[in-house]
């Protein structure tokens, strides 16, 4: 009796169509005999994945290691690590309630305060711990996307190739050697892991692996939002290398294929919807979110057009790279050359779409997971960062290294792929540490900014910072000045210029500055120290009123502060003084001269309180008191 084999799955006729081995181009079938001799080759040195794993981790530790002795730089870590009390205060359930719920630093990424918080439990404030937090991090990224690449390609040889330039690449430094940017590496790590975890449900597709996918894309959402692209990085791998899509398909066939793969899609679409939706009311809501009016749509476009082609070049070669890239309005030549550019990679890209679809992915790969940072939507006053290339820089590593493989396939070209491979490596390795360099210091790190960009009132504004904190005021004030040159509103600029003013005895002038912090800015801080700044210049010239008056503001906004108690006490003291000399002078007294004495004191004015003390003893030689205030004032000069 003949027995029925029952229909086929629709997902299984449509998802994965299966390649006619006669019509497979011949690119294609070299390759897969290549994956099967990579799997073989595996099967007999089981050793041999786990030692490409450590080599990995140990060119992450020779590229990095200097960064375990780096400090805290001014540039987030504070907001992000030790000025942040629910950091410093552990891995403590406060703590991760306030993670799930805060959007501090214009963000939703709970995980990602959860581990500073857990790092600051492990480390305190030795910032070197903090570092090998990332640097471990990253060496693990590298596996990650070693072992991801190798699983679906079936390709040790070029995975290990990828994931070489991936750890050694000096784009990286960034999201590495800066602590602040845990955020980047905690959700490339989760992104990957899902990528992973995709392609093992593809193999064999069910709830539970599915359920995986979907927990390990929402642990990097709450990571960093970046990952919402994950579902258009899963319609690629559908493509390439994953092959749910046939390229031997016509229009109308593809679209069929496409189809349930788009369904199947759809709960990560609407995570990504969300997690979108949340970044953006985060960003409006901390004001990272720049004013339509101040970066037009028009601008916005072309600086995307030029941010793409830089990204490229910097990929190629990564030269003059710095933390901070000023956005500033771009010439008609740039904007020209830009397009042209991306037009001659596309072109070249659709020139050989079938016999190298790893092109079209690659590229595609860098296009999708770059939107959500291109600037669009623009966040902040950058015009582009190093550390938006992470993710969206494998996809240039892959194109190049699947392409660098397939110029010559004979076995013979290893002679000169391998040094080639070795030699890049090389080079990006000590372009890579000469980067991490910089970064040993704030002033190092925004020195060297200034060097390679210009205008750059962030740079400077740093730097100022930084010197200050070295106690360099004299070094220091050009630097605000500056900024105040590029961003005449700028508020920290002002706030520390009026600082320097005032401490030059320039009250005059930093009064002006003060005004315009008070009168501008909505930041508390800055408020506070605009009143405290306006109290101190008053108190100088003699207005004790006034001064008074901007000590009262301040501690208003800051209730428990102690230098406002401080400075409101030496408006009373002064006062009280002036009362009492007052008196004295109407009715001199040797008890009120003792007073007098010490008040003045109190107020560090020993040479007048030395004289009070012996009005004191002039008017009654026998008030002990005086006599013990002066020998006190003698011993203590002595």
């Amino acid at each position: 009796m003949a027995t029925s084999l029952g229909k086929l799955s629709p997902m299984a006729t449509t998802t994965h169509p299966r390649i006619n081995e006669k019509t497979r181009p011949r690119g294609e079938k070299r390759r897969a005999r290549k994956a099967a001799t990579d799997t073989t080759l595996s099967q007999r040195l089981p050793w041999l994945v786990p030692a490409i794993c450590l080599l990995l981790i140990a060119v992450t530790f020779v590229a990095y290691r200097s960064t375990l002795s780096f400090p805290f730089t001014n540039f987030d870590d504070g907001e992000y690590v030790f000025d942040n009390p629910h950091i410093t205060s552990g891995l403590v359930s406060s703590t991760v309630y306030w993670a799930f719920r805060s959007t501090s630093a214009g963000n939703w990424h709970p995980l990602t305060w959860l581990s500073h918080a857990l790092d600051w439990q492990l480390f305190g404030a030795n910032a070197g711990g903090h570092h090998a937090s990332n640097v471990l991090l990253h060496a693990l990224n590298a596996c990650l996307l070693f072992l991801w690449l190798k699983y679906v390609t079936g390709n040790r040889a070029r995975s290990f190739g990828v994931a070489l330039l991936f750890t050694v690449h000096p784009l990286n430094v960034e999201s590495v050697a800066w602590i602040a940017e845990r955020k980047n590496l905690l959700c490339t790590a989760f992104f990957l892991s899902a990528l992973w975890a995709y392609a093992w449900y593809r193999h064999r597709p069910n709830a539970k692996r599915y359920a995986l996918v979907t927990i390990l894309f929402a642990a990097a959402l709450s990571a960093k939002p970046m990952a919402v692209t994950f579902p258009l990085v899963l319609l690629l791998l559908d493509f390439w290398p994953l092959q749910g899509v046939d390229r031997a398909y016509k229009p109308m066939q593809l679209s069929h294929a496409l189809r349930p793969s788009l369904i199947e899609k759809l709960p990560f679409f609407a995570l990504s919807v969300a997690a979108s939706a949340v970044a953006v009311i985060s960003q409006r809501n901390s004001g990272a979110i720049a004013n339509a009016t101040g970066w037009p749509l028009s601008w916005r476009i072309e600086n995307s057009f030029y941010s793409y082609a830089m990204y490229l070049i910097h990929a190629v070669a990564p030269l003059n790279l710095a933390p901070f890239y000023p956005a500033t309005a771009l010439h008609g030549w740039q904007v020209a050359w830009a397009a042209s550019f991306l037009a001659a990679m596309v072109g070249l890209v659709w020139r050989f779409r079938n016999s190298r679809p790893y092109l079209v992915f690659a590229s595609l790969w860098f296009v999708i997971t770059l939107i959500p940072v291109i600037g669009l939507v623009q966040i902040g006053a950058q015009a582009r960062a190093d550390r938006y290339m992470y993710i969206p820089i494998i996809g240039l590593l892959i194109a190049a290294v699947w392409n660098v493989s397939d110029v010559s396939p004979t076995r013979a070209a290893w002679h000169w792929k391998v040094p080639a491979l070795s030699a890049t490596a090389v080079i990006f390795l000590t372009m890579t540490w000469l980067q991490v360099g910089y970064w040993r210091s704030s002033r190092d790190l925004w020195a060297h900014t200034l060097a390679v960009t210009s205008n750059n009132a962030v740079a400077e504004e740093n730097l100022a910072v930084a010197l200050l904190d070295q106690g360099r005021e004299a070094e220091a004030f050009p630097h605000f000045q500056r900024v105040l040159l590029l961003r005449p509103e700028e508020p920290t600029a002002l706030l520390n210029t009026a600082n320097y003013l005032e401490k030059q005895g320039q009250h005059r002038e930093a009064i002006v500055k003060f005004v315009k912090v008070r009168d501008s800015s909505h930041d508390p801080e800055k408020l506070i120290g605009a009143y405290r700044g306006l109290g101190v210049a008053f108190a100088q010239m003699g207005d004790r009123a006034e001064a008074r008056a901007n000590f009262l503001e301040a501690l208003r906004l800051n209730p428990a502060g102690a230098t406002e108690m401080y400075n409101l006490s030496l408006i009373e003291l002064r006062d009280s003084i002036d009362k009492l000399q007052q008196t004295i002078s109407q009715k001199p007294t040797a008890e009120g001269y003792l007073q007098l004495g010490q008040l003045l004191q109190e107020n560090e004015q020993s040479n007048a309180a030395l004289t009070a003390y012996e009005d004191a003893l002039r008017l009654n030689p026998k008030l002990a008191d005086a006599q013990a205030a002066i020998d006190k004032l003698n011993n203590s000069r002595d």
